[in-house]
C-alpha cells in the first residue's frame, strides 16, 4: 500500500511538471509571435511627428505589435536615418514604415530590407523606387496648389511674396512647391521676391524672416511650406510688429500656429492628417506581413484652416490632434 501510495504521488508529480512546461512553453510562443515593427521618421520633435507617433502607437494597440517609433534629431540628418534603417534589417523586424527625409539617398537602404524579407510602407515623403509595398501621405503637389489657392483668397492676386520651404530637394519641399508655383503661375501680379530654405528649423525661419523684411521695402505675405517655416515667420512678423499687414499663409498644425492663427498673425493654414499617416503605415505593414494585399498609394488629405472655420466640428481632430 505504502509503494502504491508513493506511484501515485510521483504519476501526480510528473503530470503537474508537464503541465507547467506546456504553459510555459505556449507562453513563450505566444510572445515570439508578437510582431515588431521599425517605425523610422524624419525627427523626433513634439509637434507633427509626435501626432505620427499617436497613430503609429494607436495601431500598435489594436493590432497587438510591437512599435518601435524612432528619429534622428534634424531632419536633415539623412546619415543617421540611414543608420536606423540598417540597424532594423540588422535586427530583423517585421516590417519597416519609414518617412524617408530624402527622396534618392534612402533608396538603396529601403531596398536592402526589402531585398531581405522585410516589408517597407512609406509614410509622409515618398522614395524613388518601385519596390516598396505602399505610399501613404499627402498629395503634396494638390497641397501646394492649397496654399496658393489660399494666397489669392488672403491677400490677393496682386502681391510680393516671400516663400519659406523647408530642405531643399526632399521630396515633399518639391512637390509643395511644384503645386503652389503652378497654382499663382496664372496671376501675373504675383512677384516671388525669394524662396527660402529654413533647413525645417524654426530659429533660422525667424532669422531668414527679419533679414529679408530688413532689406526689402515691400513684402504682401510669406508662403510657409512646413509647420516650421511657419513658426518661426510667424514669431519673426510678430516681433517686427507687422502681425496682420505683412499676412501668412502656412502649413500643418501645431499649437503654436493655432495660437498665432487667433492672433491674426497666420492667416490661413493647409493642414495634414499624420495620425492617419502613422495608423495606416502600422496597418498597411501588418498587412504586407501577412501576405494581404495593400494598396500601393493612399492620399490621407488636406483641408485649408482659418480662424473662420477651424473650430468646426469636422475640423476639430485636424486643428487640434492632441485632445481626447
Amino acid at each position: 500500500m505504502r509503494r502504491l501510495h508513493r506511484i501515485v504521488i510521483l504519476i501526480l508529480i510528473l503530470v503537474i511538471s508537464v503541465s507547467l512546461i506546456g504553459c510555459s512553453s505556449g507562453e513563450l510562443t505566444t510572445e515570439e509571435k508578437k510582431l515588431n515593427i521599425k517605425v523610422v521618421v524624419k525627427m523626433q520633435e513634439p509637434g507633427f511627428w509626435a501626432v505620427v507617433q499617436m497613430g503609429a502607437e494607436a495601431a500598435g494597440r489594436e493590432f497587438n505589435v510591437n512599435i518601435d517609433f524612432d528619429g534622428p534629431t534634424y531632419e536633415r540628418d539623412i546619415d543617421g536615418q540611414i543608420e536606423m534603417v540598417q540597424e532594423a534589417i540588422d535586427e530583423d523586424v517585421d516590417a519597416l514604415v519609414l518617412a524617408a527625409s530624402d527622396y534618392e539617398l534612402l533608396v538603396p537602404v529601403a531596398e536592402k530590407a526589402k531585398a531581405a524579407g522585410i516589408p517597407v510602407i512609406i509614410i509622409d515623403s515618398n522614395l524613388n523606387s518601385d519596390k516598396i509595398d505602399s505610399f501613404i501621405g499627402t498629395d503634396n503637389v494638390d497641397a501646394g496648389r492649397k496654399l496658393g489657392e489660399s494666397l489669392i483668397d488672403k491677400v490677393g492676386a496682386e502681391c510680393r511674396i516671400v516663400v519659406m520651404s523647408f530642405v531643399k530637394g526632399t521630396a515633399t519641399a518639391v512637390q509643395r512647391e511644384e503645386g503652389f508655383f503652378d497654382e499663382i503661375s496664372q496671376y501675373e501680379g504675383i512677384e516671388v521676391i525669394d524662396t527660402l530654405y529654413c533647413n525645417s528649423e524654426e530659429s533660422l525661419a525667424k532669422q531668414l524672416t527679419i533679414d529679408i523684411v530688413n532689406s526689402e521695402t515691400e513684402i504682401d505675405a510669406f508662403v510657409c511650406l512646413n509647420a516650421y517655416g511657419t513658426v518661426g515667420t510667424a514669431y519673426a512678423i510678430d516681433e517686427l510688429g507687422y502681425a496682420g499687414e505683412i499676412k501668412i499663409i502656412g502649413f500643418d498644425s501645431t499649437p503654436e500656429e493655432i495660437s498665432f492663427m487667433e492672433k491674426d498673425v497666420i492667416q490661413s493654414l493647409v493642414i495634414q492628417n499624420p495620425f492617419n499617416m502613422g495608423y495606416l503605415g502600422v496597418k498597411y505593414a501588418l498587412d504586407a506581413i501577412r501576405n494581404e494585399k495593400v494598396p500601393r498609394s493612399v492620399n490621407t488629405g488636406s483641408e485649408v484652416i482659418d480662424k473662420e472655420n477651424m473650430y468646426l466640428p469636422e475640423n476639430q481632430k485636424l486643428v487640434f490632434p492632441f485632445t481626447e
